[in-house]
């Protein structure tokens, strides 16, 4: 995994031993580093990988199609990135973006709760 660390506006919001997801504010955009590559999203395509992630029957797929090979083309329309992943890859980007809004909704909430204007 290659560490995007380097400038001051990049931020890690989450990691797992297969990749990272960064803030990065001077770009107003979420760098995925995942299987030895780095894309830049923004917040609307990062929500349609993350969806498009989600409708894949990786069960289904495990359990009735032995003989049909386990490679799964992403392509999201509007985003110039593509990932060809195996299922394994398929459940290890999903626990990643998974955690990724996980730790963004805890900020939100941190956030309000510290800057919550009395009524």
């Amino acid at each position: 995994m290659v560490k995007v660390l380097e400038h001051k506006s990049i931020s890690e919001v989450f990691s797992t031993a297969h990749g990272a997801v960064y803030q990065n504010d001077a770009a107003r955009c979420w760098v995925v580093d995942f299987g030895g590559k780095q894309a830049n999203f923004d917040y609307r395509c990062l929500l349609k990988l993350r969806d498009c992630l989600y409708r894949i029957d990786v069960e289904e797929k495990l359990l009735h199609h032995a003989a049909a090979p386990d490679v799964e083309i992403i392509f999201i329309c509007a985003c110039e990135h593509t990932y060809v992943l195996s299922l394994l890859q398929v459940i290890n980007l999903r626990d990643l973006l998974q955690g990724t809004f996980v730790m963004l909704e805890l900020n939100q909430i941190i956030y309000n709760a510290l800057y919550r204007l009395p009524l």
